[in-house]
């Protein structure tokens, strides 16, 4: 903290404020997410100091290990307190890691806390250890400056085993630094299942109608058939090993998915020959017998061998959505993958459409999990009756679908809260206890390919959800909060240790982040000088690799970011702000605009040369929006979208993560003067921009 303040006065003259934290109590537990099952309060509270030691019990050195230096560097991340890692018996005002624990009841995910004048942490299982060290690290979010937590005994475990989340990436890439910090924030909950959706495609409608222009993608490296591993980001089999491995470390588990046969237009532009010709070529033609080997060998390079690339227990094989008229090829199909992947020692998760494609031939049910998505492809208790056990993974409470206009652009989460669990699968309520519900899931699907959503739109409608679902995957009704109550909590714990996908930047009470005229400044510029500009000292950036470098890499929604400009030339490319993920540029048409993520959008608008001028962005969840000079200029919400050269019926999102990394940029810089730089974590209104013009 003290090294970014002291960087950025160096830079300029700043106003900024860091918002206090402070923990909310409900039913006399300290508050977390998701809640203690089980909390009796002591007196006083436990000082994390530099003297503390993390102590690992002897007898689980080997297996400890991992989870105490994870453990060591996040408390550095929140309190800057870095303890060392020891084994043997703890002392006063050590931290005590131990898999010793005698209370079997509590499972293989429980945990027993004791916060006296010493922490301990004991379990069964490396799991269930791991997300006590979790609940420690929430508890001291809560309360940096002084790196206490309240004394007492908590004995907390989940009341479902799965708790999960899934992600399209087929149809959306995300990159594998994404995946690695969603790891870490789902741990951060406890939510121990993360199923990624890696093969999909989009819909031939927004495509001219045309297969063969028809968006897919398989993301994963695949060396039997290199054609099928998509182009435009992949990740190799080498780096999706460390994904799984990394996830074990912080307890979550990886559920990869390989959708087949339909949602499978990925296999199809690789291997035509295997695609329907009478219902399309998203569905595998089910009486080809190539079709059968191809999918055979795509599973067999990620299954065979003592070092596998799917390293886990669970292995899911999509089948679902396929046209009903072929309900016993279906089922077949369905039939056979399940027993392939299961003689590679594995346990098989399935949508399943056995309700939809009824039909004589059976499926196997041993060892399969099914997805309870909708109850018209698969009825909950008749699948119940054929031996499936399930994830609750309502459609109609549970999908998020980014700016498509159907299912959820964020869940509702006040209602989730209030309403369901896992036993809730759809319109059907099992009994409590039920062994047939083994926990729940939601998702992230992307369906619209192309309509301007990013990574981080994405984490946008995640977040909230994760927070209410990991409380409600948990504990079930058992919450100890009203919804007001819990979003109080949620409001003062983050996404976990290192970790700020939402971009937010503290600032006063006005909202005011940094305020800078680059007066008395002392960090020096790159190929960029400070002389007098409009009101001060302003920076003049020269082209090329010219830039002044900042203490923070971007502000996300909601935001204001209003600054001076006067361009002395004006050239295409040219950048003002930029992060490694977006810039604010001046587009190819001269216009002022910005890009990210591969999409590229303008504000209709061009700078004039040799002037003054005033500009204000604001961003929001919604799109982005340009002031001139205090007045409204330019407003992108929600327009009509472009792909391929043909107008579509998809809405185009305009939304902007403001780049505040550099100002300028290490290879193509604006030339020119910016003054009056200030950033502000809301949108002001109309009449607040309009004296920022002055």
């Amino acid at each position: 903290m003290k090294t970014l303040l002291t960087f950025l006065v160096s830079i300029c003259w700043i106003s900024i404020s860091w918002a206090q934290n402070t923990p909310t109590l409900t039913q006399n537990k300290p508050a977390v997410i998701p809640a203690l099952r089980e909390w009796k309060s002591n007196e006083g509270r436990f000082e994390l100091k530099k003297g503390t030691n993390i102590v690992m019990d002897s007898n689980d050195k080997v297996t400890l290990e991992k989870a105490a230096r994870i453990f060591q560097q996040d408390l550095f991340t929140f309190t800057g307190i870095k303890p060392e890692i020891k084994t043997g018996n703890p002392k006063t005002g050590d931290i005590f890691l131990s898999l010793q624990e005698k209370d079997e009841s509590i499972g293989p995910e429980g945990y027993v806390l004791t916060i006296n004048d010493r922490i301990t942490i004991s379990a069964l299982k490396y799991k269930g250890l791991f997300w006590g060290t979790r609940t420690i690290l929430q508890l001291l979010e809560q309360d940096p400056a002084h790196a206490s937590i309240p004394r007492g005994v908590a004995r907390d475990f989940p009341k479902y085993e799965v708790r999960g989340f899934m992600l399209d990436v087929g149809r959306k890439f995300f990159t594998m630094d994404f995946l690695r910090n969603y790891v870490r924030l789902m741990s951060y909950y406890k939510m121990g299942d993360f199923q990624i959706h890696l093969n999909d495609n989009g819909f031939k409608i927004y495509f001219n109608n045309d297969w063969d222009k028809t968006y897919a993608a398989f993301r994963l490296e695949n060396t039997t058939y290199p054609a099928l591993t998509a182009k435009d980001g992949s990740y190799s089999k080498k780096e999706f090993v460390e994904l799984q491995q990394l996830a074990n470390d912080y307890g979550v588990t990886i559920i990869p998915e390989i959708d087949v046969p339909a949602h499978s237009l990925s296999f199809a532009h690789a291997i035509p020959e295997i695609g329907s010709k009478e219902y399309g070529m998203d569905h595998l033609d089910l009486h080809n017998p190539l079709t059968y080997q191809v999918v055979e060998n795509v599973f067999n390079e990620y299954l065979q061998g003592p070092d596998p690339v799917f390293i886990n227990q669970e292995v899911h094989i999509g089948t679902d959505e396929y046209n009903k008229k072929e309900a016993e090829a279906f089922r077949k199909f369905t039939d056979h993958f399940i027993k392939y992947v299961q003689g590679f020692g594995k346990d098989v998760r399935v949508w399943g459409a056995l309700t939809h494609a009824k039909g004589e031939t059976p499926v196997t049910s041993h060892n399969v999990t099914m997805n309870a998505w909708y109850n018209g492809y698969a009825d909950p208790m008749e699948m119940k009756k054929l031996g499936y056990k399930l994830i609750s993974t309502p459609d109609g409470y549970l999908y998020i679908v980014p700016a498509a206009g159907y299912y959820y652009d964020y869940l509702n989460t006040k209602m989730l809260f209030e309403k369901w669990e896992p036993i809730n699968a759809g319109n059907v309520t099992f009994e409590e206890g039920d062994p047939t519900i083994r926990g729940g899931m939601f998702a992230v699907w992307n369906d619209i390919v192309g309509n301007g959503i990013t990574m981080k739109d994405v984490n946008d409608r995640v977040f909230p959800a994760m927070q209410v679902l990991a409380q409600k995957m948990w504990t079930g009704t058992e919450t100890g909060y009203t919804y007001e109550s819990f979003r109080e909590t949620a409001a003062h714990i983050g996404e976990g240790p290192g970790l700020n996908m939402r971009g937010k930047l503290a600032g006063d009470e006005n909202g005011l982040v940094v305020s800078c005229n680059f007066e008395k400044n002392k960090k020096k510029p790159i190929n960029a000088t400070f002389s007098a500009g409009n009101t001060g000292q302003a920076l003049w950036l020269k082209g090329g690799a010219s830039y002044l470098e900042l203490p923070f890499t971007e502000i996300g929604y909601d935001y204001t970011v209003s600054f001076r400009v006067y361009p002395e030339e004006l050239f295409p490319g040219a950048v003002l702000f930029s992060s490694t993920d977006a810039s604010v540029k001046i587009m190819d048409n001269g216009k002022l605009g910005f890009t990210r993520e591969g999409y590229s959008d303008d504000f209709e608008y061009a700078l004039p040369l040799r002037t003054w001028t005033t500009i204000t962005i604001t961003g929001t969840n919604k799109g982005t929006c340009l002031y001139v000079n205090g007045t409204l200029k330019t407003k992108l919400y929600d327009r009509l979208n472009f792909y391929n050269g043909f107008k579509d019926p998809r809405r185009r999102v305009q939304t902007l993560f403001f780049p505040l990394q550099l100002i300028g940029d290490k290879k193509q810089a604006f030339k020119g003067g910016i003054d009056d730089f200030c950033v502000f974590n809301r949108v002001l209104d109309d009449e607040k921009i309009g004296q920022l013009f002055r």
